[in-house]
């Protein structure tokens, strides 16, 4: 029998009919003659059995498609030859040798004339099955897919959309057809791309068309032709389709509904951005807008704060009294919410919120009101607003907002303790500070003190200026570490004790070393657990004090100095030159054992000293160095003027913002005292003395003029004074008188035992001397040099009346 098909035919057809003439089946075809041999085999079936067609050719279809479980063949199900037929799934043997799962079916074909046949198909079961499937797929995907699928050409226009894209956005295929998204949806926004920024749908379905890469988790935000209010957020990605050359042909764009999920993403971001940007300062205003500043838009449209106006004192929550006022601290509104009804609600709601003390709501406006509470008190309201055709809030929502507002008002609250502790340590600095230095004698005096800027605010550093004895002047500038209540306390107690040392007339390095002794024992942790507790609580600030003293003679021009830990100061001449004191460091404070070294320097007339603390040329953008050439540069220059112009001067440029530490400066501009108002004798150690002593002194008070009540106090004191040196002390003796404001009587000898007071019988005959001195002088003392020492005291120009009787006290040496 002749073949009438070839081997590699595309289709199976009957010899001499056209191949246009009847559409070839699916699968692998094969013809057979009336008695079932093969006349015709296809190159599917080739390739489905593993056969060329000469294997085949002739041979009967019961040995080439037998079962090869049961070994029949497929005469025994075929018709009469008139009727079609299948043969279910059955594993035929392949020429390699392996089987093949195939479904057979059997249709009657004329050969000719007279000639009758089967026109044979076979399909592979399993790619059958799977290809049922896939059909069944791109018919779930196009009709059934909560997955919303659309197909772009390259040049992003929409081309097909599933019924997931007509449901959820209320348009359909010929809407859209043919259309760039950008005019279907003009609203729509790409939030985010996998952090590469981009500009539209439109770029990113281009770009994959163009490169092929795909793009993953793109996040777009639009309304709905349903909903068009109120905006939904999709996850789309997209891949490129391309034909079977490998070309592109288009891009496909998958994306899912995820509103839900990025809203809950939002709000705990929003919760995560609270921690870190709500309460960074201690300012009650500031706080407040904060808050406002994180939630709008992104939460509400809009947004109030208001506090009671006592909270903005740092008052405690009983002292509000009944009826405070209450006082806008924040708003902040997008500018869509201006213009909406709602937010002339937030008044009324946050009225009926703090009313009510519980949270507040009014669904027809969209306003949310939240009472301020912290540590069971309420220290305001928070009201949030949204558009009226936004969506009102949900319960979520409201949890939200009451953590927000839980939050703020606990920063709140610790703004208001700050602000009540500031203010406290404000009055206490102010009232440990000096409120107006003493005028004392050859000296010009100016002040400055700025507290820090922000949270730090007061500190320790303090000055002050001392009178002391024989005209001179005490000058004192110190730092306390830290800030706060505690630094203030802790230089009020320092400066404290430096007055009280200071008035013992010590000098600057002894007194220096006295403090520390005492520092180091104040700050020695106590034994014991509680105490320990208590301790590292609250450190003694006093073991971080830096301070120097330094005491001025006008009479002598020279000035001693000494510093614990302290800046040098500057020193600027009548000609305007800048120099640092060359003084030894010493340490600060608290350390013990350690000496302290004094420097004397002979002040020209008109010289300038500049005492300072660490603030005043320290900060993060300027090292210590820095600053003080930046200091002797602002007060350099002849003339230099009025101290407190120069105060101001060297504020403006170093200070020209609020310090990040408190800042003090002292400057002082030395005279000398007129030769004139100064007499000094010197006294051999002879009783007769005394009466020459006496002469010289009254000689010297008539020729400064003063009036006989206060020579005949001067008299008295001068021979009672030379008298007890000569008697009890060691030579040299020195008699001087100092007109200043008062008389100043001073004998100085060789001895170095004090005079004290001490009770007199009636019956003694002496002993009352000092007594006598006590009563008719202002103040009188005794102070110590390196050779001996010197009795003092200050007689007022117009003294009291003198006693008339004295009580029995008596007087020694």
């Amino acid at each position: 029998m002749t073949s009438i098909f070839t081997g590699h035919d595309q289709g199976v057809r009957p010899h001499g009919t056209p191949s246009s003439g009847m559409p070839t089946p699916g699968g692998a075809t094969a013809v057979l003659d009336r008695h079932l041999r093969f006349t015709g085999w296809s190159r599917e079936a080739e390739e489905l059995f593993g056969l060329a067609s000469e294997e085949v050719l002739g041979r009967s279809a019961d040995a080439v498609l037998a079962d090869t479980e049961t070994g029949a063949g497929i005469s025994s199900a075929a018709g009469d030859g008139g009727t079609a037929w299948s043969l279910g799934p059955r594993p035929v043997r392949r020429g390699d040798g392996r089987p093949v799962p195939v479904s057979l079916s059997l249709t009657p074909l004329a050969l000719g004339v007279g000639a009758t046949g089967w026109l044979l198909v076979a399909v592979d079961s399993e790619l059958a099955h799977w290809e049922a499937l896939g059909r069944a797929m791109l018919d779930g995907l196009d009709r059934e897919s909560p997955v919303q699928l659309v197909i772009y050409d390259t040049d992003a226009r929409v081309r097909w959309v599933n019924a997931a894209i007509e449901k959820q956005f209320g348009i359909s295929l010929k809407e859209v057809a043919g259309r760039f998204l950008k005019d279907i949806l003009p609203q729509g926004e790409v939030l985010e791309e996998a952090d590469r920024p981009v500009i539209s749908v439109e770029e990113i379905v281009q770009r994959v068309a163009r490169t092929g890469s795909p793009v993953v988790d793109v996040r777009y935000r639009s309304a709905t032709f349903l909903a068009p209010h109120h905006e939904r957020v999709w996850s789309c990605s997209y891949f490129r389709l391309q034909d079977e050359e490998g070309r592109p042909i288009g891009v496909c764009e998958a994306g899912l509904d995820i509103t839900d999920r990025y809203v809950a993403r939002q709000r705990l971001a929003l919760l995560s951005r609270a921690s870190g940007s709500i309460g960074r300062t201690l300012d009650i205003r500031h706080t407040a807008g904060e808050l406002a500043e994180l939630v709008v838009p992104e939460f509400a449209e809009a947004v109030i704060v208001d506090i009671f106006e006592p909270v903005l004192g740092g008052e405690e929550p009983q002292h509000f009294g009944t009826h405070p006022t209450l006082c806008r601290v924040a708003h902040r509104t997008d500018h869509t919410a201006a213009k909406d009804t709602a937010y002339d609600e937030l008044d009324t709601v946050s009225l009926r919120c703090l009313a009510e003390n519980a949270p507040a709501t009014d669904a027809a406006t969209h306003v949310l009101a939240l009472p301020l509470k912290a540590r069971g008190t309420t220290l305001g309201v928070a009201a949030f607003a949204r558009p009226q055709h936004a969506d009102p809030f949900e319960h979520e929502e409201i949890q939200l907002a009451e953590e927000l507002v839980s939050r703020t008002a606990v920063c709140l609250d610790n703004a208001r303790r700050y602000t009540r502790e500031h203010a406290t340590a404000l009055m206490l600095q102010r009232d440990l500070l000096p409120r107006a230095l003493p005028e004392q004698p050859g000296v010009e005096v100016a002040h400055r003190y700025l507290p820090a800027a922000g949270h730090a605010g007061v500190g320790g550093d303090w000055y002050d200026v001392i009178p002391l004895s024989g005209a001179r002047v005490g000058l004192v500038v110190g730092d306390v570490a830290g800030h706060g209540m505690g630094a203030a306390a802790t230089m009020g107690r320092v400066r404290t004790t430096v007055a009280a040392l200071a008035a013992l007339d010590l000098a600057p390095d002894e007194l220096l070393a006295r403090l520390d002794d005492l520092v180091a024992r104040t700050g020695i942790p106590t034994s014991g657990a509680a105490e320990a507790e208590a301790e590292a609580e609250t450190e003694d600030q006093a073991l971080g004090v830096t301070c120097l003293y330094a005491i001025y003679d006008p009479v002598s021009r020279h000035c001693v100095m000494a510093r614990a830990g302290h800046l040098p100061p500057v020193l600027v001449t009548p000609d305007g030159h800048t120099e640092l004191v060359d003084l030894p460091a010493g340490p600060p404070l608290g350390l013990g054992g350690l000496p302290f070294e004094c420097a004397d320097i002979e002040l020209q007339e008109g010289a300038m000293l500049a005492l300072y603390t660490d603030g005043l040329v320290e900060n993060r953008q300027t090292d210590i160095d820095a600053g003080i050439r930046s200091l002797c540069t602002a007060l350099s220059g002849p003339g230099n003027g009025q101290l407190d112009r120069i105060c101001d001067r060297v504020i403006t440029r170093l200070l020209p913002q609020a310090p990040e530490d408190d800042a003090a400066l002292l400057l002082l501009r030395v005279h000398a005292l007129a030769e004139s108002l100064v007499a000094t004798w010197d006294m051999a150690c002879d009783a007769a003395e005394v009466a020459r002593a006496r002469s010289l002194a009254l000689d010297q008070l008539a020729a400064w003029g003063v009036d006989e009540a206060a020579s005949f106090v001067v008299e008295l004191v001068v021979s009672e004074l030379v008298t007890n040196a000569i008697r009890y002390g060691n030579a040299p003796v020195c008699l001087r008188l100092i007109q200043e404001r008062g008389l100043i009587v001073e004998v100085s000898d060789g001895g170095h035992t004090s005079p004290h007071l001490r009770r007199a019988a009636m019956e003694d005959e002496g002993g009352r001397g000092l007594f006598l001195v006590a009563q008719l002088t202002q103040r009188w003392g005794t102070r110590y040099t390196s050779t001996g020492k010197t009795i003092w005291t200050e007689v007022p120009l117009s003294p009291a009346k003198l006693p008339g009787t004295f009580p029995g006290e008596r007087f020694e040496l």
